[in-house]
């Protein structure tokens, strides 16, 4: 607001009313300054909201008046000193700044202004006194929309209002625009997300299927790898990897004949060497097609350009090497390459846990389930031989989460099943 005391003319005389504590135009009738009759601001903006900041009331006085008569009724002015705070209040579509007045900085004004994200957008008229080409200058490099030579002359004030206001609605529309487009990418990346997931629970349930009429095994697995990435402090995109590849683990038994994969009874050593393989047959079956390969390919569809991409994402990439990893143990005795420690993959190292832990507590072709906490005890008994001990200590360290899983991804009917 305008201190007053140091002017020879009221609020009432400028044709202000008081509203909400601040001094606002009031009805046109109450101007002084009235230079032609009727509105004559343009339809698209008879909403807009003006802020004027000037420390001559004199002057302040006519811009209103002329503001006022051309139809403009939401005029704001603003204090001197707090013309920033005045705009975060009241967000204007525009602003009239005096450059040059006796108790505003208008350089350092216009300085705020765009320095603030929240408003820097907002169109900003300097109301210049004449003869200031050197301060006009400067403002221009500090992002002053236009200027208004003083005193203000009525012939280029609403033009340049206008022009001012079509800036701003401008700005607005691009906004509007880059939200929605926002909203598209964001539920199209959703979608894909969840097509992902899909994809990658059928991929894990066809191979699940074939001895297990569920699938609940590898929904299971992926649930207590992603506990125990996020025990062991892993970054988020990386638990979600490991969640969403960890059921992609045997995907190799595609490969196996059914009568080893379902035979009831232990398997012969040549019967288990051929079991064994559904590791690299995993492996295998995320590798991206050969230059041959994806040229025949890439001929037929489009599609196939999207397969052939989608065998190269992080997570079918993540989904390899669990796949060919998991049978791996910490003192190198595991299968297929003898890896050990730290050789291993740590999500190969993680799945190894919770594959073998969701494979003692279920029923198989084999052998009863086993009860939960005696798994925990065999597992323990495991420790640094067929497993990583932070690994496993993490896993155990996540008991209570752990059971819980296995309550809510329960096989209902518990069918038989090889693991």
């Amino acid at each position: 607001m305008i201190h007053w005391e140091d002017t020879a003319c009221s609020p009432a005389d400028l044709g202000l009313v008081a509203e909400g504590g601040s001094w606002v135009a009031g009805p046109p009738g109450l101007s002084a300054a009235a230079p032609f009759s009727g509105p004559i601001v343009a339809p698209d903006f008879a909403d807009a909201k003006l802020l004027i900041a000037d420390g001559h009331p004199a002057e302040v006085e006519a811009v209103l008046g002329h503001l006022r008569n051309a139809g403009y009724t939401r005029l704001v002015l603003a204090d001197s000193a707090a013309v920033v705070e005045r705009i975060l209040e009241e967000s204007p579509d525009a602003v009239l700044l005096d450059l040059d007045g006796p108790r505003i900085n208008g350089l350092a004004t216009l300085r705020k202004i765009r320095g603030d994200r929240r408003i820097g957008h907002l169109p900003v008229l300097l109301l210049t006194p004449p003869g200031q080409r050197q301060m006009m200058v400067r403002a221009l490099d500090l992002g002053a929309t236009d200027f208004l030579v003083k005193p203000v002359d009525f012939v280029q004030l609403l033009p340049r209002v206008r022009s001012a206001l079509a800036i701003k609605a401008h700005h607005d529309q691009l906004v509007q625009f880059e939200e929605r487009v926002e909203e598209r990418v964001r539920d199209r990346t959703a979608e894909l997300a969840r097509t992902q997931l899909e994809l990658i629970h059928c991929l894990g349930r066809a191979a699940e299927y074939r001895d297990n009429d569920t699938g609940r095994h590898v929904m299971r697995v992926g649930r207590y790898a992603g506990i125990v990435a996020r025990q062991l402090g892993m970054d988020h995109r990386t638990v979600e990897l490991i969640e969403l590849a960890a059921p992609l683990h045997d995907l190799g038994k595609l490969g196996i004949p059914d009568a080893i994969l379902l035979k009831p009874a232990k398997l012969d050593p040549g019967e288990f060497e051929i079991m064994r393989k559904h590791c690299s047959l995993g492996k295998r079956a995320f590798e991206p097609m050969s230059l041959d390969q994806w040229q025949f390919f890439q001929a037929h569809t489009r599609l196939g350009g999207e397969i052939l991409e989608a065998a190269k994402s992080s997570v079918l990439g993540m989904a390899s090497r669990i796949a060919l990893t998991h049978h791996e143990k910490w003192d190198g005795t595991g299968y297929p390459l003898g890896l050990a420690g730290e050789d291993i993959p740590i999500e190969g190292r993680i799945t190894a846990v919770a594959d073998v832990f969701d494979a003692l507590s279920s029923r198989r072709v084999y052998k009863p389930a086993i009860p939960l906490h005696e798994c925990f005890k065999l597992m323990s008994a495991e420790r640094g031989r067929h497993f990583d001990p932070r690994v496993l200590d993490g896993f155990i360290a996540r008991h209570e989460e752990i059971v819980q899983t296995r309550i809510e991804l329960a096989d209902l009917d518990e069918p038989y099943k090889r693991g």
